[in-house]
């Protein structure tokens, strides 16, 4: 905006200043040229008196001599009854031109080599007519005129220079609230939730500065409820946990009683997380730090040895593969978990029991893909599971869990989505990015080459779920 005002402003004084500089120094030449002439009318008229009275060559002379022009003046007299021409002075003007001037009884303009000349009839005693030649030089029609326009011109340009910083002044004025006004829009997006903008400046920012604040209050006061609210629903769960910490504690010794009781401890421990973060002031905005994150194949075969139980009760035939080796990922050992068991818990809820399913890990050089895939009928609509809130149409689905699944991905600057697995059932694809670059689209073909290339290997084990393999 400041660089567009001071364009128009450069351009409009320019367009004003050309209106009426050209004009006044066309004017300002004229007036040199007429000047120039003037003087020269007023030389010829000098002459007048002595030719009325004389045409005496040596009397002439020493008038023209007398009217202090330096080879300027000639006098052209006729010649007569007994009496030859006379020419003085130097003769410039073609015998065509001084005729012509004889004959018309009026004073003429002949061009001619550097200059012009003026021709001045005069009437003699005799009756004849004599013409003066008063010649005038090039420079004596330009004298002034040089430095008149450069007058002209450095007016002109301190009028363009005190429009552009006046223009820049009001530029000023105008961008610094709108840049104001960006800046804290950015801020309030980082997460900076205290941002204001200043109320000054135009009508109109200073009215978007105050929509901006109202927006900002609001925000904060959302925030705060949602928190508050979170808290609240996670606080809920405290009865029914202790209920079941107590039902657990009396189930005994055995392997599904120990699974039990940790499991409940986790949940415990993941609701009181949910209460610390909600009831933080501070949202967490920054990006996590380069120690930050975890071992996705520690965390994979941590979440397999749990839900392992559960499908030897249930009959299914599961499969753990790519978890063997150390796979570090930019995200939090707790959230990779949620997100494992969500879509493990998916496979259990919505597929009848003796279904396998599978957990592959593929580690690629900037990108990490997390495969969950399993035999069951499948998803009819994957776009509205991915959706939240909207669930997979199953009863009891919410679409939280998918949900949490997608959020994970995408912190990272991947994606999730949904696809048909190998198995002849529902695939869920984490894409964890390791440089945190943009989500990858589906237009990018060396990423489809990648995408085609990591899933084919799920492809080649599919005989494996012909036994259940153990941990490694």
């Amino acid at each position: 905006m400041r660089w567009a005002l001071v364009k128009v402003a450069v351009a409009v004084t320019t367009m004003v200043v050309v209106a009426f500089a050209v004009p006044l120094g066309l004017v300002i030449k004229e007036m040199a040229r007429d000047r120039a002439f003037s003087n020269a009318e007023r030389e010829a008229a000098a002459i007048a008196p002595a030719l009325s009275i004389t045409t005496a060559r040596d009397e002439l002379e020493r008038v023209v001599a007398a009217a202090g022009s330096d080879d300027g003046i000639a006098v052209h007299i006729p010649a007569g009854e007994g009496t030859k021409a006379v020419d003085i002075g130097r003769r410039r003007a073609t015998g065509k031109d001084i005729a012509t001037t004889r004959r018309l009884g009026r004073a003429s303009t002949a061009d001619v080599a550097g200059g012009s000349t003026l021709l001045q009839p005069t009437a003699l005693g005799s009756g004849a007519i004599a013409v003066v030649e008063v010649y005038v030089p090039d420079a004596a029609m330009t004298n002034g005129v040089g430095t008149a326009w450069a007058v002209l011109a450095g007016v002109g340009v301190a009028l363009v220079v005190g429009s552009v910083a006046v223009a820049d002044r009001l530029g000023v004025r105008m961008v610094r609230p709108a840049r104001r006004l960006v800046e804290g829009a950015h801020e309030l997006g980082e997460g900076k939730l205290g941002a204001r903008v200043p109320e000054e400046g135009p009508t109109e920012l200073r009215l978007a500065a105050v929509a901006f604040n109202s927006m900002a209050d609001q925000v904060v006061q959302l925030l705060a409820n949602e928190r508050e609210l979170a808290a609240d629903l996670s606080h809920r769960l405290r009865t029914p946990l202790t209920v079941l910490r107590l039902n657990a504690a009396s189930l005994g010794d055995g392997p599904a009683a120990e699974q039990t009781r940790a499991a409940v401890a986790q949940l415990e421990r993941e609701v009181d997380t949910i209460i610390r973060t909600a009831r933080e002031a501070k949202p967490q905005t920054a990006a996590a730090g380069p120690g930050a994150g975890c071992d996705a194949a520690e965390v994979v075969r941590e979440r397999m040895a749990f839900w392992s139980a559960l499908a030897e009760d249930e009959g299914r035939k599961w499969r753990m593969a790519g978890a063997d080796r150390p796979v570090r990922i930019p995200v939090a050992r707790a959230d990779l978990a949620a997100a494992l068991d969500a879509l493990l818990g998916n496979v259990f809820r919505h597929t009848p029991e003796g279904t396998a399913f599978a957990v592959d890990v593929h580690n690629g050089e900037d990108a990490v893909i997390v495969l969950v895939s399993d035999a069951g009928p499948g998803i009819p609509d994957p776009a509205a599971a991915m959706a939240r809130g909207r669930g997979s149409g199953s009863e009891g689905s919410t679409g939280l869990g998918l949900d949490i699944v997608r959020r994970l991905a995408e912190s990272t600057g991947g994606d999730a989505r949904i696809g048909s697995s190998v198995l002849g059932g529902t695939e869920v694809r984490i894409w964890i990015q390791l440089d945190g670059r943009a989500p990858l689209r589906r237009g990018h073909r060396g990423s489809a080459r990648r995408r085609r290339r990591t899933a084919a290997a799920p492809a080649a084990r599919g005989a494996a779920f012909n036994r259940p393999r153990s941990l490694p």
